[in-house]
């Protein structure tokens, strides 16, 4: 199987400015995101390696990848947001409406590159849904109670029914305990149908990604269907804030 990982990349960061750039080790951290996808664990995992593309909003990244022999692609910058960049950058490299793509965040250095063939094989796989992510299991009551937290409850066929940052599902009888079977902690990973991400920038807002400021509930409220790959592992932390940054610079030797 063979697909195309798409990391959205921009300079404005209010937490941490010029984030995609920031030295990890002597390389900017979206070229570690993307050579890490690259890497041998992700070609073994899809039998093929997949292509991976930045989608930058400024010529610093363009350069920074082109330095690093990352290809990548030259996009808007006046996206409200990274699935309308992602969008544009389907139609910039010419990808049919029936392939698949991954969206892998430009701070996740430390993502699974197995874990994203995974989320492109289970969209693969499940014809009926047009999107597909990750989640795993939380073992700990306050992560389980945490707003930062995203939870997703799933159907018998580990299609998604509802993401929310509330406790979901909550356990009535028994509030100070974790429910069973165990919640899940949702990954902000995707895969997508190109023709479904060209096509849900067009969709209008629902309410309850209003609620939630969780943009997969938009495809839930229109109808369309997300497959949920459950992974017994949890990925590495992304990078928000220069503490983000000084663990991971730690974790790489920098």
């Amino acid at each position: 199987m063979s697909f195309t990982v798409l990391i959205p990349a921009r300079l404005d960061s209010a937490r941490l400015p010029n984030k995609p750039l920031a030295d990890i080790g002597g390389i900017p951290m979206v070229v570690r995101v993307a050579q890490r996808v690259l890497s041998l664990a992700a070609i073994r995992a899809s039998r093929k390696a997949p292509r991976v593309v930045v989608a930058a909003d400024g010529q610093q990244i363009m350069s920074a990848c082109q330095a690093h022999g990352i290809e990548a692609v030259l996009t808007r910058t006046d996206h409200p947001s990274g699935s309308d960049r992602l969008a544009e950058a389907c139609t910039l490299l010419g990808l049919p409406d029936e392939s698949i793509v991954v969206n892998v965040q430009g701070d996740e250095p430390l993502m699974d590159p197995a874990l994203v063939a995974a989320v492109a094989n289970l969209l693969r796989k499940t014809p009926i849904a047009r999107m597909s992510t990750a989640a795993h299991v939380i073992e700990s009551v306050a992560d389980f109670h945490n707003p930062n937290v995203v939870k997703v409850v799933i159907d018998a066929h580990n299609m998604g029914l509802y993401f929310s940052r509330a406790p979901i599902s909550y356990p009535r009888d028994t509030p100070e305990l974790l429910p069973q079977p165990a919640p899940l902690r949702h990954i902000g990973i995707y895969g997508y149908r190109v023709g479904f991400l060209k096509l849900f920038p067009t969709l209008s807002r629902a309410p309850m990604e209003v609620t939630e400021s969780l943009e997969q509930l938009r495809a839930l409220w229109h109808g369309y269907r997300i497959a949920v790959h459950v992974t017994a592992h949890a990925p590495g932390p992304g990078v928000d804030t220069p503490q983000d940054l000084e663990r991971v610079r730690n974790l790489f030797g920098a």
